[in-house]
């Protein structure tokens, strides 16, 4: 059964300690047999922040005319959605924000509209992943980019269940996460766990 991943590179620093997390998980993943993956660098998916002018509760789709256009379509198909972010001020990436705010069209469409975002036999099908690295070590400073993320997945179809997380603390410097003890062989393991489980559920047809 093909499973298709897109993953979302967050960090305005490419190849930087989220990313190459991101990128240990893609790896491990495409390992797998009838994996596809398409990994988009934020910085290069020409993504505008939302206007809230909220004209998608009206016309099912944003009236900006940009690379959401691309992406939105490919949110509804991939089987797997992967955010991977630093934090910033105790938060998300302005990079990772805009296409969060940018799924208020998704909002709009299954709470106004009440149409489906995806076919009603792909709900409960679809994993998401959240990834992210921040220099702090403290125990909260992940704790305000979580509501964001799950707002994202929610509006998508991807229950909060169905949301897997991986987030490092204590690495701030470009490359310092190559020195964690465990972080690329937990994002590895994350990769063909998830994977695994959607074969599992994508070929029995099975909502858990």
């Amino acid at each position: 059964m093909p499973v298709k991943v897109l993953a979302f590179a967050g960090s305005p620093r490419r190849s930087g300690n989220s990313e190459t997390l991101l990128d240990w998980m893609l790896a491990s993943m495409a390992q797998e047999k009838d994996v596809t993956i398409e990994k988009i660098p934020l910085t290069e998916a020409d993504i505008n922040p939302c206007r809230g002018c909220n004209a998608c509760e009206k016309l099912n789709r944003c009236i900006q005319r940009d690379g959401m256009d691309r992406w939105h379509d490919k949110i509804i198909e991939a089987d797997c959605i992967v955010l991977s972010s630093p934090i910033f001020c105790m938060g998300l990436a302005s990079q990772v924000k805009a296409l969060v705010d940018r799924a208020q069209v998704f909002r709009s469409r299954k709470y106004v509209l009440k149409l489906p975002v995806v076919p009603p036999e792909r709900k409960g099908k679809r994993l998401g992943v959240f990834l992210a690295t921040a220099g702090q070590t403290w125990p909260h400073v992940f704790d305000g980019a979580v509501p964001s993320v799950k707002c994202f997945y929610h509006v998508i179809e991807i229950r909060d269940a169905d949301i897997s997380y991986l987030m490092i603390n204590g690495v701030d410097e470009k490359g310092a996460i190559t020195h964690h003890p465990t972080a690329k062989a937990d994002a590895e393991k994350l990769g063909i766990s998830v994977i695994a489980e959607l074969k599992k559920r994508l070929s029995e047809g099975i909502i858990p």
